[in-house]
């Protein structure tokens, strides 16, 4: 049980929340399902999970609000579940902190998949799978400059004007891949292949909600969009 990966999930409808539950644990995750955000808050501060998947609408607090207070409190990656991709409620959930996001009604391993993917890229995998600590864009090492903005590669720390800025794993290897290589054009796709580990299609919101979230911390000019080919940092 102590390696086990210990998943936090947030569902009010019974059918999908047990379903799901069952489907994990026989994928070898421990979990612990909880039917609104009020309860889900209290399970994820007494338990500490690796990882939490949050449906967006549910009871008390909703899952966009909840994020947001896990977010306060821990860089833990977080999934949405959401039951639109063209919501409204996709986006929200990424602005206030979400790594990812799942359509509902999902496959059960399309879940497992997305999940492992969001679990290699914050350094839980194991085997061989490489994680944020050890990820390629950080193989020459050493601390990157860029006017104000300084980032240490082995350290994993981002100075911006002397001063530390937090960012999650996510962000952290996104910002990677852009100073591993400053001012070329990273389109979207690219970024999600080497950020989020998709060997497959994925919706490019993502990146796009995250280089803003990113931006908000190092500084609104210091990544540029080029229009119809994707971002590149500024050196």
């Amino acid at each position: 049980m102590a390696d086990q990966t210990h998943v936090l999930f947030v569902e009010d409808d019974d059918v999908i929340r047990e379903a799901t539950q069952l489907a994990l644990e026989r994928d070898g995750f421990a979990v612990t399902a909880m039917p609104d955000g009020v309860s889900g808050l209290e399970a994820f501060r007494t338990n500490r999970p690796d990882i939490a998947l949050l449906d967006v609408m549910v009871p008390g607090m909703d899952g966009v609000s909840l994020c947001r207070r896990i977010r306060d409190e821990s860089t833990v990656p977080v999934i949405m579940l959401s039951a639109r991709a063209d919501s409204i409620d996709v986006v929200l959930g990424l602005e206030a902190g979400a790594d990812d996001y799942v359509t509902k009604p999902f496959d059960g391993a399309v879940l497992v998949a997305r999940i492992r993917a969001v679990l290699r890229r914050f350094g839980h995998a194991s085997g061989g799978e490489r994680g944020v600590d050890d990820a390629d864009s950080a193989a020459a090492g050493g601390v990157l400059a860029f006017g104000e903005l300084e980032v240490d590669t082995e350290g994993m720390e981002v100075r911006k004007a002397g001063q530390p800025v937090a960012l999650t794993p996510t962000e952290m290897r996104l910002l990677l891949e852009f100073s591993s290589a400053p001012g070329t054009v990273l389109s979207r796709d690219k970024l999600l292949e080497r950020v989020w580990d998709y060997g497959w299609g994925g919706d490019t919101r993502v990146v796009d909600v995250h280089v803003q979230r990113l931006r908000q911390k190092i500084g609104q000019d210091r990544i540029e969009t080029v229009r119809g080919f994707g971002y590149k940092l500024k050196a």
